[in-house]
C-alpha cells in the first residue's frame, strides 16, 4: 500500500473519533442510580457536648455542676462538696446522650455522668429540665436527677478558661484555679462559748469577751451545748492513776465532784441533761451514764471493756471504741459494730488517745483524730517520730478523706456546733508550742484561732 493510501485511512480514523467525542458531548448525561432506604447515608452527628450544666435529684439530695470540661464539683445535703478531676467525654452515636467521666479528687474514685437530652421532671418543683441526668461514683453508688443549662451560674469558669489558655501556667497557678470549684464558706456561725488549755495548761473557759480560770489544770474537756458548765477530768493522784470528773458552773464560778472512783471522758448528752462517761471497775473500763441532777443514780449502759469514748450519737446512744470496734451503744437496742480497720484503713493507727466526733449536722460523716503508720514525708513528728493528722469518714459509703494540713502535726479535732467548721490542736508535743487552728470542713479557710489547746465548743 502507497503512503498516499496509509496517509488517507488515519484521516478517516480520525474524522471518526471527533464525530464521537462530539456525539458523547451532546448526549444527556445518565442519572445516577436511586438509593434504597437501606442504604441511605446517615445523618451526621453532633460533636458538641453540652456545659455548663446544672444537674441536681432528691432522696438522696445532691447537686452537679458540669462546667468547661466536664464534671467539676459533686455536691450532697451535709456532706462537704466533692471536688472532680474532669476526664474524656464520649457520644453515642445519636447525638443526644454522652458520658463523662471524671476522678474524685480527694480520693482517687472514678466518676462517670451521663448525661441525655430528653424532657425531665422533678417532684420537688414545677422546673421543666431538658436533661435526665446519672452519676455512678464508685463509693458512694448511684445517683438519679434532672439537668439545665444554666450559664448564668458559671462566672467562675468564664474566668477560668481564660486562664486554662496559658500554656506557660504554671503547676501552682493551675492548682490555685482548681480551688476556684469551691465556693467561699460564709455562712458559718463562729462559736461564742468555748474550753480549752491555756499555754500554763489552766482549764480556761471563754464565753464572748469573758474567759474564766476553771481550774489549774485537768483534761479531757466537754462544755455544755449552751456554754454555762463545764466537764473535765482531774487527776487525783500524782503517782497513780485515781481520777474523777469535776464540773465548773461559768456563772458562779464553783466547782464540785460530779463522778469519783477511777472514771474519765466524759461528754453532756444533746439536751445536757445526761452525762456519759468511763468508768473503772478494777479490771475494765466500761461505759456508765447519769442524770445532770442526781449523779448518784448513774447506771451501767455496756459491761464489756471499752478503751476510749467518743460522745453522743443521738439522746439514746453513744459512741465507743476498743482496739479493734467501733460501737454505737443504745439502751433500747442492740449495739450496731464497724471495725475500725474500715474507717482507719490501711494508712492510720489505731490508739486509744485517737478522738472521733460525730458531724453534728450528720451522724453518718465522723472526724477521726489518729496517727499516721508511717509519717508523710517532711512531716513534723514527735518524739516517738510519729506524726498526726485527723480526717473525715462516712460509714455508709466508706469514703476517706484527709483533711489535716500535711505540713503540720494535728490532734483533738473538734467540730463547731454549725458542722462547717473543725478547731483542732497544732504542734507536735515537746517540740513546738501547742496553739489551735481552725479550718473548714472542705479543707479551705485555714487560720490559727487561739493560742490554747485542746479546745472544745459549747455554743
Amino acid at each position: 500500500m502507497g503512503a498516499q493510501n496509509l496517509f488517507f485511512l488515519a484521516f478517516l480514523c480520525l474524522i471518526s473519533l471527533e464525530a464521537q467525542a462530539q456525539a458523547a458531548a451532546q448526549k444527556p448525561a445518565a442519572k445516577p442510580p436511586a438509593v434504597s432506604a437501606q442504604e441511605a447515608i446517615p445523618a451526621p452527628t453532633s460533636k458538641h457536648y453540652p456545659i455548663l450544666i446544672i444537674a441536681h435529684g432528691n432522696e438522696p439530695s445532691w447537686s452537679l455542676r458540669l462546667g468547661m470540661k466536664g464534671p467539676e464539683r459533686l455536691d450532697r445535703l451535709n456532706y462537704p462538696p466533692i471536688v472532680l478531676e474532669p476526664g474524656e467525654i464520649t457520644s453515642e452515636e445519636s447525638g443526644s446522650s454522652w458520658t463523662y467521666k471524671a476522678k474524685d479528687v480527694a480520693t482517687g474514685a472514678n466518676v462517670a455522668v451521663k448525661l441525655t437530652r430528653e424532657p425531665c421532671s422533678d417532684t420537688m418543683s414545677e422546673t421543666k429540665y431538658t436533661f435526665s441526668v446519672l452519676v455512678d461514683h464508685a463509693q458512694i453508688g448511684s445517683l438519679k436527677g434532672c439537668g439545665l443549662s444554666s450559664p448564668d451560674k458559671f462566672p467562675e469558669f468564664r474566668k477560668k478558661n481564660q486562664l486554662d489558655q496559658d500554656e506557660d501556667a504554671s503547676d501552682k497557678d493551675k492548682d490555685k484555679d482548681k480551688k476556684t470549684v469551691l465556693d467561699p464558706i460564709t455562712n458559718f456561725r463562729s462559736p461564742t462559748a468555748v474550753a480549752y488549755l491555756d499555754a500554763a495548761g489552766r482549764v480556761t473557759v471563754s464565753r464572748g469577751e469573758v474567759r474564766k480560770t476553771a481550774a489549774p489544770s485537768g483534761s479531757e474537756l466537754a462544755l455544755s451545748h449552751d456554754g454555762k458548765m463545764l466537764l473535765y477530768t482531774r487527776s487525783d493522784s500524782k503517782t497513780g492513776p485515781g481520777r474523777s470528773i469535776a464540773l465548773y458552773e461559768a456563772d458562779t464560778g464553783r466547782t464540785r465532784d460530779f463522778a469519783g472512783n477511777d472514771v474519765r471522758r466524759a461528754f453532756w448528752s444533746p439536751d445536757d441533761s445526761k452525762v456519759v462517761y468511763l468508768k473503772f471497775d478494777g479490771k475494765i473500763w466500761q461505759v456508765w451514764t447519769a442524770p445532770l441532777g442526781t449523779p448518784e443514780n448513774a447506771a451501767l449502759l455496756f459491761p464489756q471493756n471499752i478503751d476510749a469514748l467518743h460522745g453522743w450519737v443521738s439522746s439514746t446512744s453513744v459512741l465507743a471504741t476498743d482496739r479493734e470496734n467501733a460501737y454505737w451503744l443504745s439502751d433500747d437496742k442492740p449495739p450496731l459494730t464497724v471495725p475500725l480497720k474500715e474507717i482507719y484503713g490501711d494508712t492510720f493507727e489505731v490508739m486509744s488517745s485517737d478522738t472521733i466526733r460525730m458531724c453534728p449536722v450528720n451522724p453518718d460523716l465522723l472526724l477521726v483524730s489518729a496517727y499516721y503508720r508511717r509519717a508523710p514525708a517532711g512531716a513534723p513528728t514527735d518524739s516517738m517520730g510519729l506524726n498526726a493528722t485527723f480526717f473525715l469518714y462516712e460509714v455508709g459509703s466508706k469514703r476517706r478523706v484527709v483533711l489535716g494540713p500535711a505540713t503540720e502535726f494535728a490532734r483533738a479535732a473538734e467540730w463547731s456546733r454549725d458542722g462547717l467548721q473543725i478547731f483542732y490542736t497544732v504542734g507536735a508535743p515537746g517540740k513546738t508550742p501547742l496553739g489551735t487552728n481552725r479550718i473548714f470542713w472542705d479543707g479551705t479557710g485555714e487560720k490559727r484561732y487561739s493560742s490554747g489547746s485542746y479546745l472544745v465548743v459549747g455554743k
